[in-house]
């Protein structure tokens, strides 16, 4: 935090610094700055902390940015910003507002929650769900990979995804906002925060073994798109219901977040974000 105040002071920028004092905290911080006349909220840490600014500032005009400095930073990588906080902080000046859409989660369990990212039901949900945050804590990314290598003892759940009329049944199924997932990986190459609409990824099947031979090596070779169980659909909304058994947990940019039933959907025009110039060039 004091070098990226001091990269903000330093290119002239008058930078208020106010910590979270605990999870779910960040939103009420967010109201507050705008209550001040903040004119730019800047959240310094990882997507978690700034999906929880962005639900302070919903239906706002003041940009938010993103300083990274969290575990996978993934709205970072999307806008190909550096993935360290005092690199970004100095280059605020050169950044532009974009207005975006945004998804809203309905889950059970949970108020309604927007989300920048992406929302992860059933596979990714679970280990979510189960993560040591602790753990978490000492070992950033790598506590994802091991709340994830319990999953290999039991077989998948499955739920049924309800888009435009088919209804999918899966263990895993991604509404995502960008292309980026977990920081490294891309299984939703046709996102962007740029369209009004979700890429839907459906993973079928409830074999754990197929999630980490099969599934895992199509998503890091980029071949999701010609693997056998494995569906892309493009859609504003979409619908999450359990079916007879344990219970179906929902995870949103990277947060836990609810169980099913579920439904995303967009809300248009939703929020400013500061962006670099040749993200905001792109075609849309």
């Amino acid at each position: 935090m004091a070098r990226v105040l001091e990269a903000l002071r330093a290119a002239g920028h008058r930078v208020t610094a106010l910590e979270t004092p605990a999870p779910g905290s960040a939103a009420d911080l967010a109201r507050q700055c705008l209550g001040d006349g903040a004119d730019l909220v800047l959240a310094l840490g990882g997507d978690g902390t700034l999906n929880e600014a962005a639900n302070g500032m919903i239906g706002t005009q003041v940009p938010l940015a993103v300083i990274p400095a969290g575990t996978a930073n993934v709205l970072a990588r999307e806008l190909g910003l550096p993935c360290r906080g005092p690199a970004v902080a100095a280059r605020i000046a050169e950044l532009v507002p974009l207005r975006i859409h945004v998804g809203l989660l309905r889950a059970a369990g949970r108020p309604p929650r927007h989300f920048l990212l992406m929302a992860g039901v059933g596979f990714d949900g679970h280990i979510v769900y189960h993560l040591d945050v602790g753990l978490k804590a000492r070992l950033g990314e790598l506590a994802y990979w091991v709340s994830a290598a319990k999953e290999i003892a039991r077989r998948q759940d499955e739920f049924e995804a309800v888009v435009q009329g088919r209804r999918i049944p899966c263990s895993f199924a991604l509404a995502s906002r960008v292309k980026n997932y977990a920081g490294y990986m891309r299984i939703a190459r046709g996102a962007s925060l740029l369209r009004d609409d979700f890429q839907l990824a459906i993973f079928q099947g409830r074999s754990t073994l197929r999630y980490y031979s099969v599934y895992l090596f199509s998503v890091l070779a980029g071949l999701t798109d010609r693997t056998r169980g494995i569906s892309y659909l493009y859609a504003p909304r979409a619908e999450f219901v359990p079916l007879p058994g344990p219970e179906i947990h929902v995870q949103v940019d990277g947060e836990y977040a609810g169980r099913l039933p579920a439904s995303v959907e967009i809300v248009r025009d939703a929020l400013t974000i500061l962006a670099p110039p040749s993200f905001c060039s792109v075609s849309r």
